[in-house]
């Protein structure tokens, strides 16, 4: 005999799992149309630090002690004065959002012969630096996006154990090596973009600057 209590359970049981089915696809298209729009988003929002171009107009800086440089397009400024070390690059916003600047650190550049020497030093290069070990700005500085602006600080403290080396290969050409510690206007999508400044060959005092490494310290690296 045919049993309708079995059949109207199985019935039931087939049609939730159905519902059930239906239900996990619907939200896992919705999750990933939630994490596209949300990228989307990021994107929209997202700045990216590059040198700023040679055709650029000049721009001019004051620091707080009423110091004041012109930087041209793609050019730093690394001037020391009275035990103040000044340091300026013109910076372009290639990203689609606003960039704030909030850390920097700087190290000295390097002048070697040994290829071994120069290979293990390009490889230190590569490690991303960690974030706790950048100086606050005094202010927060920003790049909007499409357009150029600015980054400054300076070394004042003459106790100071970084100081000296900088100074050192700022006096004798070597150059620097600067990092920007940078986000969004919402304080998300960290990023330190790593300079290379350099000494204009002959006999100008020029400097420029050109960006030679990227870390994003918020999401995965495309590396």
């Amino acid at each position: 005999m045919f049993n309708w209590e079995t059949a109207s359970s199985l019935a039931t049981a087939g049609g939730t799992l159905v519902l059930a089915v239906a239900t996990f696809s619907s939200v896992r298209s919705a999750n990933r149309a939630a994490r596209s729009a949300e990228r989307a988003l990021q994107v929209g929002l997202r700045p990216v630090l590059f040198a700023s171009r040679p055709d650029d107009p000049h721009q001019q800086i004051r620091w707080g002690d009423d110091h004041w440089a012109s930087v041209g397009g793609g050019q730093a400024v690394l001037e020391p004065v009275d035990g103040v070390l000044y340091m300026a690059m013109s910076l372009r916003n290639v990203g689609s959002g606003l960039a704030v600047l909030r850390g920097w650190r700087v190290e000295p550049g390097w002048t070697v012969s040994s290829p071994t020497v120069a290979a293990a030093m390009r490889k230190m290069a590569l490690l991303r630096p960690d974030p706790e070990l950048f100086r606050l700005q005094g202010r927060d500085l920003y790049v909007p996006p499409g357009d150029i602006s600015f980054w400054q600080a300076a070394f004042r403290d003459l106790e100071d154990g970084e100081r000296a080396a900088v100074v050192e290969a700022v006096e004798s050409g070597q150059g620097v090596t600067i990092d920007l510690l940078y986000g969004d206007h919402e304080g998300g999508q960290r990023t330190i973009s790593r300079f290379s400044v350099t000494r204009v060959p002959g006999e100008t005092m020029d400097w420029v600057c050109a960006v030679v490494r990227h870390w994003n310290l918020d999401r995965e690296d495309p590396r």
